[in-house]
């Protein structure tokens, strides 16, 4: 028996859909699909597309950031500060060296060492000095020698002399001759005399004794303060020349637990620095750390540097945990005036202006020859100084109140270069106040328009 055959699918079914719209269309709409199915769909369609570009509008002004930047006007401090650069030095220097010429036979300490005031630090060959100071001791003593011997030789001159004048006096004047006894009182003061000079040249030859005594001590170079040694330059053997001037065998610190900055000031910031001002500076040694300093003499002499006017200025600098060193180069913030508890806005906040900012982007853009070539400009006038200075002195804020700008006028105090102190009429903490336009030509915002159906 033979299995039944399967039915071939019909192909009346998969025609009747085009037959019956065909058959709609033809008959007005009084097939199986009206003509209001087709109205509706495209009613759908459209209000669809309505509402897919109202979405689109309404993330594109959400994502949109605000159309002006601002901050809040708060109250701080502000403080105005001159930039200097300098280098560290000890408060007291000395250069160390010897007023004796000779081979040096020992060297005490070495750099870093620290040493008190008549600690020795090397020592010169004496031996010639010794053998100099023996020979004028043996010259004290020979003329002490001189000095006795005119003792005795005035004793003698002054006994004779006295023997004539008796003799003179018991003879009435007859005997001895007035020459003998003219003679006799010459010799008396020639031994006089001679008693004087001998006791000079004992004076003389103590005082010699004395200079050589005084060689034998400077042969031992002595330290002059307490302090730390920062260089030496003398070795065990080498010769000293101090025939013209004295040289340089160590220098030597005092105290390095207090140091001073020298800085040089500009010549436009020198009348705002003053004794007793407070300073901050920092070093490349110690990059993430910061020192505090005081001014404690300002120069009236001036350097020309470069053809730049400076003037020197030194700081007293603690140095306590001894991190700072001798001639490292600082770069100092001195703090010459300053106000507490004002009303601070951004710089850029005075250089705001709505106009400006709205009509930026509708400039013409210049060609390539015109920006290197600047044109002049049309009806400008130069500003009087008194015109000048109320310009620097009073200012205008915007502030962003209900959406929209606002201006407010302001006088203007210190600034550090990013917040600036200013104060008027209207100013409360909390105002948003207007640093620049995030879109500058879409102020007042344009209407929305959605598509009509």
């Amino acid at each position: 028996m033979n299995p039944p055959s399967p039915t071939p699918p019909k192909k009346a079914d998969t025609a009747a859909a085009p037959a019956d719209l065909k058959a709609a269309i033809k008959n007005g709409g009084k097939g199986k699909h009206s003509a209001w199915f087709w109205y509706g769909s495209l009613t759908i369609l459209v209000l669809a597309s309505a509402g897919i570009i109202w979405w689109r509008q309404i993330s594109q002004a959400k994502n949109q950031p605000p159309a002006f930047a601002t901050e809040v006007l708060q109250r701080g401090d502000v403080n105005l500060t001159i930039t200097a650069t300098g280098n560290l030095f000890p408060t007291n220097e000395v250069i160390v060296g010897s007023e004796l010429s000779g081979t040096t036979l020992e060297v005490y300490v070495d750099f870093n060492s620290h040493v008190t005031k008549g600690q020795a630090l090397a020592k010169l060959d004496n031996t010639k000095l010794s053998q100099q100071t023996e020979i004028s001791r043996a010259a004290v003593r020979s003329a002490q020698a001189l000095v006795a011997l005119a003792h005795a030789t005035l004793k003698e001159t002054q006994t004779a002399l006295a023997r004539l004048q008796e003799l003179h006096s018991l003879s009435g004047g007859r005997l001895p001759a007035q020459l003998e006894i003219d003679t006799a009182t010459a010799a008396t003061d020639r031994a006089r005399a001679n008693l004087q000079s001998a006791e000079a040249q004992v004076s003389q030859a103590q005082a010699q004794v004395l200079v050589n005594e005084t060689d034998l001590t400077l042969a031992i170079i002595k330290s002059p303060i307490d302090g730390v040694v920062l260089t030496r330059t003398i070795e065990p053997g080498q010769t000293v020349a101090a025939s013209f001037t004295a040289p340089q065998l160590f220098v030597i610190a005092e105290k390095l637990e207090k140091m001073k900055l020298e800085v040089a000031i500009a010549e436009a910031d020198i009348g705002r620095v003053a004794m007793g001002q407070k300073s901050t500076f920092t070093v490349d040694a110690w990059p993430d750390r910061i020192y505090a300093a005081t001014v404690s003499v300002v120069s009236y002499g001036s350097a020309v540097t470069q053809n730049v006017v400076t003037y020197e200025a030194d700081l007293e600098v603690s140095n306590d945990d001894l991190s700072l060193r001798p001639g490292m180069t600082a770069t100092s913030d001195i703090r010459v005036a300053e106000s507490k508890n004002v009303f601070l806005v951004p710089t850029s906040a005075l250089r705001f202006d709505p106009a400006t900012s709205s009509t930026s982007t509708g400039k013409a853009k210049k060609s390539f020859v015109q920006n290197l070539i600047p044109m002049p400009t049309r009806n400008s006038s130069r500003p009087t100084e008194t015109e000048a200075k109320s310009a620097t002195d009073q200012k205008q804020i915007w502030i962003l109140r209900d959406g929209r700008p606002e201006s407010i006028s302001v006088k203007v105090g210190f600034s550090d270069g990013h917040r600036t102190e200013v104060s008027g009429d209207g100013l409360t903490e909390g105002l948003l106040i207007i640093t620049r336009a995030n879109q500058p030509s879409s102020w007042p915002p344009p209407p929305t328009k959605f598509p009509s159906s």
